[in-house]
C-alpha cells in the first residue's frame, strides 16, 4: 500500500465526499428540500462519513484512526437506512435508491477492509514517535 500523507488521498474519503455531494444534490433538487428535519439528518449522516475519516486520520494515531473509521462505517449504515426513507417518501426513484444503496454498501465494505488492514499493522502513529 502506498504511503498516504493526507486524508484527501484516501480512496474511501474521496468516495464518501462524492456520495455526500450526491445526497446534497438530492436535497436541493427534489421535494426533500421542504422536509427540513429529514434533509438535515441525511446531509449530516452522509457528511459524517467523510468527516470522521478525515478527523481520524488527522489524529495521527492508529488506534484513534480505527475508532473514527468505525464511526464513519456506522454513518454509512445510518445513511443507507435513510435512503430507504428517501425512497419510501418518493423523493428518489427506485433506480437511484438501488444505486446509492449499493454505493454505500461498497463504501462500508472498503472502510471495513481498511480497518482490518490497520488492525494487522504494528504502526501506532506519528504522535507516538
Amino acid at each position: 500500500m502506498a504511503t498516504i500523507n493526507r486524508f484527501e488521498d484516501l480512496e474511501i474519503w474521496q468516495e464518501a465526499r462524492r456520495l455526500a455531494k450526491v445526497i446534497h444534490k438530492i436535497s436541493i433538487e427534489t421535494n426533500l428540500k421542504t422536509d427540513f428535519k429529514f434533509k438535515e439528518q441525511i446531509k449530516s449522516s452522509s457528511g459524517s462519513v467523510m468527516d470522521n475519516i478525515a478527523e481520524g486520520f488527522e489524529r495521527d494515531g492508529n488506534l484513534e484512526f480505527r475508532q473514527f473509521l468505525s464511526i464513519a462505517k456506522g454513518s454509512t449504515g445510518e445513511t443507507r437506512s435513510q435512503l430507504y426513507r428517501l425512497f419510501d417518501c418518493e423523493y428518489i426513484s427506485e433506480r437511484d435508491f438501488e444505486q446509492l444503496k449499493d454505493d454505500y454498501e461498497k463504501l462500508s465494505g472498503k472502510i471495513k477492509n481498511f480497518i482490518v488492514y490497520l488492525n494487522r499493522k504494528d504502526f501506532k502513529g506519528t504522535k507516538f514517535k
